[in-house]
């Protein structure tokens, strides 16, 4: 039996900022769903069954696991939001050049990392911000 030969774009694809940035783009979706909505139906469960319970879910989320999952979440949530707004964008055709396609996408990451730590550095420094 002779051995089929892989398909060429196997050894030739190489990972672009742009198509990451599509593709975590549905990753942030899916996670953003799933952990999301699972931490914000216990913290719910948890208010309405009784104080022990919600004890358990504030341990939870004041330890380490789940401050890093409070931060994951809030970068996939502006991830998410600004891959959006340039899929949005590129939709009505704006974008679609090659320069202009890494750049967007390049700056969907830039701005996401800058307002995550934005975000929490009003959380945290931010007492009588508002």
């Amino acid at each position: 039996m002779a051995s089929r030969p892989l398909s060429p774009h196997l050894s030739i694809w190489k990972w672009r900022v742009h198509a990451i940035t599509s593709i975590t783009h549905r990753i942030t979706g899916n996670g953003l769903a799933f952990a999301g909505l699972s931490a914000f139906a216990w913290w719910l469960a948890a208010a309405a069954t009784s104080r022990e319970a919600y004890e358990t879910f504030q341990a939870f989320a004041g330890s380490i696991f789940g401050w890093v999952l409070w931060v994951g979440l809030s970068w996939a949530f502006f991830q998410h939001l600004l891959s959006g707004i340039r899929h949005l964008l590129m939709d009505t055709g704006w974008g679609y050049d090659l320069g202009v396609a890494k750049a967007s996408a390049t700056w969907t990451w830039v701005g996401s990392v800058l307002l995550t730590a934005a975000f929490w550095g009003v959380i945290l420094f931010g007492k009588g911000v508002f």
